[in-house]
């Protein structure tokens, strides 16, 4: 799937050629997860999967979009945007409230979002952590500056897109997905501190693969769990800032602050916010080894994580845990966690290059005979932001 598909597709459903063709990837977090909305560190790449967009300016005042993985299409304009429904009057179709939602943003920035005839389709798999839903955003938001005759930076697209994630689709997601998306380096992992939104690129060796398991069992992040988690940090600052006054958020908290003080908190609090602090330490020393090449020392951090978001944070499930054991006593493997945000969807596996094609085999056959399913797994590389092709 590519930037051909998607014009052969824009062609037969408006019957001319694209003018633009956009690529936005999605991303993997290597190690740093639920912690970008704890004002902490994070550690993803833009992966070699992504969402691709054929568009062309149109002729009417309203823009219609097709979704051809839904093989479905919506008409909306400005006007519908606050009651979420086209032309016609009926609602838009969820997947529609991520285009709109762009548009929205973009509105609220003052920007220009001028009707357009688009199609997109996507090989980031849907609900799998992949954040399929942040590249269809940077998709969107750049095909808005590309028609509008605008210009941002990548962050601020990454900004505006998160904020039609929270506001419009209504999912309170951190910065990490659009951010990604938007800011991808080939062969590169970025290191983002969520507060001051400054960031570096890590190096990842060539001989190294990203591998990514489907576990096929798929979450839906609006359905509260994500907010809980969110929740029970903010209530955790709260009732440390009665010691540790200057605190904003578990950002500000030392571990040995954190160890003094945790005897004080709700067992359930206590738990959610070690993984914090504790993921916020591990990305923090993961920049000496992954500068030194230290992939073994790396990987064991991601291992580490794992144990973190299954225990503390409990946010795995059992088919995640058996991906995770299946691949950690596999050659080549250095490190393997459930990434994004948990209950279902993927696991990252950093794995010799060398050893990729074997490892992927035997570990789907390893998590076929624990669970009886069939994986999706997918040997990507980090690769470059969502830009115009």
């Amino acid at each position: 799937m590519d930037m051909n598909s998607a014009t052969s597709q824009f062609k037969e459903r408006f019957g001319y050629s694209p003018a633009h063709i956009i690529r936005a990837p999605g991303r993997v977090n290597l190690l740093g997860e639920h912690v970008d909305y704890n004002d902490g560190l994070v550690l993803p790449a833009a992966i070699d999967r992504a969402t691709y967009i054929a568009f062309s300016p149109s002729a009417t005042n309203h823009s219609t979009i097709a979704a051809v993985d839904f093989d479905q299409q919506a008409v909306f304009s400005i006007e519908g945007l606050s009651t979420k429904t086209q032309r016609n009057g009926s609602p838009l179709p969820e997947w529609a409230h991520y285009p709109a939602g762009v548009m929205w943003a973009l509105g609220e920035a003052g920007l220009a979002t001028p009707a357009m005839d688009a199609v997109f389709l996507s090989n980031v798999p849907r609900g799998s952590g992949l954040s399929s839903s942040a590249s269809v955003e940077m998709a969107f938001v750049l095909a808005w500056q590309t028609l509008g005759g605008w210009t941002r930076s990548p962050m601020e697209r990454a900004l505006l897109g998160q904020k039609a994630e929270n506001q419009y689709v209504g999912v309170n997601c951190g910065i990490m997905d659009q951010f990604a998306s938007a800011c991808g380096e080939e062969n590169k992992t970025l290191m983002l501190d969520c507060r001051s939104l400054e960031y570096r690129s890590l190096p990842l060796p060539e001989s190294v693969s990203l591998v990514v398991a489907d576990t096929t069992v798929r979450r839906k992040l609006t359905s509260g769990e994500y907010n809980n988690r969110r929740n029970a940090c903010e209530a955790t600052v709260k009732l440390l800032q009665s010691d540790l006054s200057d605190i904003a958020s578990l950002r500000d908290v030392s571990l040995e602050d954190f160890n003094r003080l945790a005897h004080s908190l709700p067992p359930e609090l206590e738990r959610r916010s070690r993984h914090v602090v504790e993921e916020i330490g591990r990305v923090k020393q993961s920049q000496s080894w992954l500068e030194a090449g230290d992939l073994q020392r790396f990987g064991q951090l991601m291992n580490q994580c794992h144990v973190s978001l299954r225990d503390l944070y409990e946010v795995s499930i059992p088919e995640l845990d058996a991906m995770v054991e299946v691949a950690q006593g596999l050659r080549g493997c250095y490190g393997a966690r459930l990434t994004g945000a948990g209950f279902g969807g993927c696991t990252i596996n950093l794995v010799e290059r060398e050893q990729a094609g074997e490892f992927v085999e035997r570990l789907a056959n390893g998590y076929k005979s624990k669970t009886g399913l069939h994986p999706g797994i997918y040997i990507c590389r980090a690769s470059d932001g969502a830009r115009l092709l």
